[in-house]
């Protein structure tokens, strides 16, 4: 994956508070993306993901704090032609074809007829779309449509794109797919910023934002951040399971308990492992070390957050 760590900020978001009635969706929300840097924006349904992308879209007006994308304010149009949006929603025509979809977007961005024959023929070949230019867009699998849309976006070739949860309901080879695509635009020299509720897709971004209730909790590069997380993980293995959940949840160095399959998986505090490993013992369960993964993070971090 290529990160140009030294790349000029392109996309910041600075105390941005947007309220809807009684819902607070975004609270504070502030974070930085670089030219050639895939940020990810990580956090649950609700979290104020899609509220920050609409923001930063030019979208949605917000009630406090500053948004800017290549250094202007994406309110005033000034940036659009070279932003590129692909919504969490369906948008494109579904009773078009996938050609036709493409050629109208291509009327929107005003691109000659040269130019376009040049970018969809690329754009084609690198979603693999080529051989269903014909077929509907409401004919096609859930990856093929998101392949499709993301085309749409970057048909004239923009320097920023925002993708609001791009590979949900996306099957998971069209999911790696999509990955793949997004690393190769970065390496270009875009700059990506998507948002998504899959935690094993931080390792994925250049950086991430876990993001919760509208505010960032932390902030940076995947590895870097794994390796300053000072609780330990463990697995809950045999016992019975609601006995085990009675005493995880009073336990005070549980940071976070959650199913894992047929075992349960827990983080605590540092140093608390064999303390907690005697507690389980006459449950009929051990404890066994594991690998801390983003999931683990983000829930430590709502704990210390609440």
């Amino acid at each position: 994956m290529a990160v140009d760590s030294g790349g000029a900020v392109t996309v910041s978001a600075r105390g941005l508070v947007r309220r809807f009635g009684a819902v607070t969706a975004l609270d504070g929300l502030a974070f930085e993306a670089r030219r050639g840097e895939l940020l990810g924006l990580v956090g649950p349904d609700g979290a104020g993901k899609t509220t920050a992308i609409r923001v930063l879209a030019g979208l949605l007006a917000t009630d406090a704090g500053e948004a800017r994308v290549l250094g202007a304010d994406p309110l005033g149009g000034t940036v659009r032609e070279r932003l590129g949006l692909m919504p969490q929603q369906y948008s494109l025509y579904r009773d078009l074809s996938v050609g036709e979809n493409l050629r109208f977007f291509a009327r929107l961005y005003v691109l000659p007829r040269a130019v376009f024959r040049e970018r969809a023929e690329r754009l084609l070949a690198i979603t693999r779309l080529g051989r269903f230019v014909d077929r509907r867009a409401d004919a096609l699998s859930g990856g093929m449509y998101k392949k499709l849309a993301l085309a749409c976006a970057l048909l004239h070739e923009p320097e920023v794109l925002l993708l609001d949860e791009p590979t949900n309901g996306v099957d998971p080879v069209s999911r790696r797919e999509l990955w793949e695509l997004l690393h190769e635009f970065v390496g270009g020299g875009m700059t990506v910023l998507v948002s998504t509720p899959y935690m094993d897709e931080a390792e994925r971004c250049s950086r991430v934002a876990l993001v919760h209730r509208g505010r960032v909790l932390l902030e940076g590069a995947p590895g870097a951040l794994l390796e300053r997380f000072e609780d330990e993980v463990h697995e809950v293995q045999g016992g019975d399971r609601d006995r085990l959940d009675a005493l995880l949840a009073a336990h005070p160095a549980v940071r976070a308990a959650s199913p894992a399959g047929a075992r349960l998986r827990v983080v605590l505090a540092r140093g608390a492992g064999p303390e907690l490993s005697r507690a389980v013992g006459p449950l009929g369960a051990a404890l066994v070390p594991a690998r801390p993964d983003f999931e683990d993070l983000f829930l430590s971090r709502l704990r210390e957050a609440a």
